[in-house]
């Protein structure tokens, strides 16, 4: 269940656009019209050297979650081809961590669980929930025949593998074991049990403050699911002020998008549709963002969703509607010098801000060797301290007569958080 309403009044969200549309419409590119810009990337420090132990889970939860995938859609031999879409990350770590050793991976796969600094759980959590195309509640055709594949089955048994089998998730608490559960649904059944590990997710839209925040876990990019521009940088062909296109009715936050299609739908330059997903309609995002100068971002039933990333690589400039939304790597990005959001007051100059996203896009890149993955490890490595101060301070405490939260809960006062790290 959501930790509260993502919905906030639209009054400000359309009055923004509409003075964004009228700021672009009315100046002209010739001109001198801002200073320049200049995106933040912050000189992390070097990470703390990170020795993981992935766990050889049976079958069932990596390669088979894919051989049921295929098998419910016809396959009868399944190809061990992980699917795409748009919580890939799981695929990606796991590749990485079974690569044969070399000096490309940011981090050490240990063979010894005793010398592992924290262990992976390579459940492919995301792509288990989408195996059956027909979820086990839809009213659907199917001869009202249960599937033969159960994403909560499939949980539970690992909770069970983990009980009996991992030595070591019962010693820490499971304080230094990491999950990764990108789809906002993923592990909703356990996530309890895991809540005190590292979580690996795309926002905490439907997490609860009990289970996840910014102070032990790991926000993650979506993989983007249109092609990236490889053209010549410039404004010339790009015709269009605005574009979206996407589900016109979603719940929570989401519900604001109706209000934007009226508001939107019929000025001139603004390309707003409504689609779902498929491959047509992959082509036609993939031709509007190209085509565009500014990609509307609004929320959907969670704060996030891979269309943002998609407008990064489309060297389109993102403009964010979305309250309560969180961003991948903010410790190296300041996603103020490269996206507008709707409550801010900043101005950019077109053109040169799409120069400056091509400094930026290969952190959403999974496939770049400096990309996605070695920040994602990166930003895991950054939790290690605080893993360790969990384990030395749960080791003193005596049982508490009620859970507390205050070193783990994200920071809901108002006041700056010390920096813990």
């Amino acid at each position: 269940m959501p930790r509260k309403s993502q919905l906030r009044p639209t009054t400000l969200a359309v009055s923004s656009l509409l003075a964004l549309y009228a700021l672009y419409t009315i100046v002209s590119y010739r001109q001198k019209i801002h200073p320049d810009l200049v995106v933040t990337l912050h000189r992390n420090p070097p990470p703390i050297p990170l020795k993981i132990y992935m766990y050889d889970l049976p079958r069932k939860f990596t390669y088979g979650v894919i051989e049921s995938y295929a098998s419910a859609r016809g396959a009868d031999s399944p190809p061990l081809n992980y699917p795409g879409h748009q919580h890939s990350a799981e695929w990606y770590l796991f590749s990485d961590l079974i690569r044969p050793d070399d000096d490309s991976s940011s981090v050490t796969r240990v063979t010894h669980p005793e010398e592992a600094d924290l262990f992976y759980v390579p459940f492919f959590s995301s792509l288990s929930l989408i195996v059956n195309p027909i979820r086990p509640n839809s009213t659907a055709s199917g001869g009202g025949r249960p599937p033969l594949y159960s994403d909560e089955r499939t949980q539970e048994e690992l909770m069970e593998w983990l009980e009996k089998e991992a030595a070591y998730w019962k010693g820490n608490k499971g304080r230094d074991h990491v999950f990764i559960c990108q789809d906002p649904n993923a592990l909703y059944k356990i996530i309890d049990g895991v809540k005190n590990g590292i979580l690996l997710v795309s926002d905490f839209g439907r997490l609860a403050p009990r289970q996840a925040s910014l102070v032990k876990d790991v926000i993650l990019p979506y993989s983007h699911r249109i092609n990236s521009y490889q053209g010549e940088i410039g404004l010339d062909g790009r015709k269009s002020l605005l574009f979206f296109m996407g589900n016109r009715y979603r719940k929570e936050g989401g519900k604001i998008r109706d209000m934007l299609f009226r508001v939107l739908e019929n000025e001139p330059d603004v390309v707003i549709k409504h689609g779902a997903q498929s491959r047509e309609s992959r082509r036609v995002a993939t031709q509007g963002m190209h085509a565009s100068r500014f990609c509307l971002h609004p929320a959907g039933d969670t704060p996030s969703a891979c269309r943002l990333f998609d407008a990064i690589v489309s060297l389109c400039i993102p403009v964010i509607v979305s309250d309560f939304i969180e961003l991948p790597f903010e410790d190296a990005i300041d996603y103020r010098t490269i996206a507008i959001f709707v409550d801010s007051k900043a101005a950019v100059k077109p053109g040169h801000m799409v120069k400056l996203l091509r400094k930026v896009k290969k952190y959403f890149e999974y496939d770049d060797p400096d990309g996605a993955v070695k920040e994602i490890w990166r930003q895991v490595s950054l939790k290690l301290p605080l893993v360790k101060l969990m384990i030395n301070r749960d080791k003193r405490i005596a049982v508490r007569d009620s859970e507390s939260c205050s070193c783990l809960c994200s920071n809901n006062s108002g006041m700056p958080m010390p920096n813990m790290l």
